[in-house]
């Protein structure tokens, strides 16, 4: 026979209702407590039978992720951050990709996935604020992202007019003066372009440089040839930038290969900045400047709101939670 709750308890000199708190990931416990229960646990080599308690519950113990592209780095980063937090209280994380497309949202969503998890974290770039409010199923979901924000459900995101005005700012204090921007796309379903442009023009108005359109390129999507191509276009034009702010690393990524192949010196004759700071960044040539958002941070967040839904917080207002960044000067704005 297995060590039970009880014995725990008795090892550790404390009530089975502080084990099971311990257990269950609770705050409201001194450190030193929970330290004395953890000891006991491993001590005795104890083993919560989560299905049992699930089921009293009615819960899985399972919560969803669900975002548009798990091949994109920052997404895939951002995975296992929300697996790290889930883990910390005895959640698994189920995940699916979207592909950014309505069927696949609405099924996640809406479908008969629903009995199989007990809450969502969720990345949408197809449904509305409207759509997701009129949605029958009460599964509690947590948004990321800048498709919907102050809407039906608790929100995670960063201020992206803030960091892509400290970017565009960065950049400014180098000394650059045309500086372009990669990334517009102020037709998409998804306002992180909007609000990037917008952080970006503020900083250009602040320090008086004149919006150049000719400097804004669009792209179709947020990947390396998406970046190459824009940077192409900039470089042909009769007076190419001396700086280049990228809505993400990926196009950051994409620019700088064009930049390396027409013999452009990064930062001498054009500096880069992107934003996300994932992990290909840190190990390009030259390494590359980004905004960095805190993704432990969203994770930790995202988990926190969703099961404080489900511990009975579901009658209050949704929530709008800024989650930090960084600028990480690297050298394809500061050089070697």
């Amino acid at each position: 026979m297995g060590s039970s709750l009880k014995d725990v308890a008795r090892l550790a000199g404390v009530s089975p209702k502080t084990v099971s708190n311990v257990v269950n990931g609770y705050a409201h416990v001194t450190e030193a407590t929970r330290q004395r229960v953890q000891d006991a646990i491993e001590t005795l080599g104890y083993r919560p039978n989560l299905s049992a308690r699930n089921l009293r519950a009615g819960r899985t113990g399972v919560i969803a992720l669900a975002l548009p592209e798990l091949d994109a780095p920052y997404f895939a980063e951002l995975a296992r951050f929300v697996i790290r937090a889930a883990e910390e209280h005895s959640r698994t994380v189920l995940i699916d990709q979207t592909d950014g497309l309505a069927s696949r949202e609405r099924l996640i969503t809406q479908g008969p996935r629903a009995h199989l998890i007990d809450g969502l974290i969720f990345s949408p770039l197809a449904l509305g604020r409207e759509e997701l409010a009129a949605r029958d199923d009460q599964t509690p979901i947590v948004l990321l992202g800048e498709r919907i924000d102050h809407g039906p459900a608790d929100h995670v995101a960063i201020d992206n007019v803030a960091a892509a005005e400290e970017a565009t700012r960065h950049l400014i204090s180098l000394g650059r003066r045309r500086i372009a921007a990669i990334g517009d796309q102020r037709h998409a379903a998804s306002r992180t372009g909007t609000l990037r442009l917008e952080g970006y023009h503020r900083a250009l108005d602040a320090a008086g440089l004149p919006r150049d359109p000719r400097l804004v390129s669009s792209t179709a999507s947020y990947r390396r040839l998406d970046g190459a191509l824009a940077m192409a276009g900039l470089l042909a034009q009769p007076e190419p930038p001396d700086a280049v702010f990228c809505f993400n690393d990926l196009l950051a990524l994409g620019a700088m290969r064009t930049l390396h192949e027409r013999g452009c010196r990064i930062p001498e004759d054009v500096a880069v900045v992107g934003i996300d700071d994932i992990e290909d960044g840190r190990f390009a040539t030259p390494t590359l400047t980004t905004i960095s958002p805190d993704k432990d941070q969203i994770a930790r967040v995202a988990v926190s709101l969703l099961l404080s839904r489900l511990e009975g917080g579901g009658g209050r207002p949704p929530r709008e939670v800024v989650a930090d960044f960084a600028l990480k000067v690297r050298e394809s704005t500061a050089g070697r």
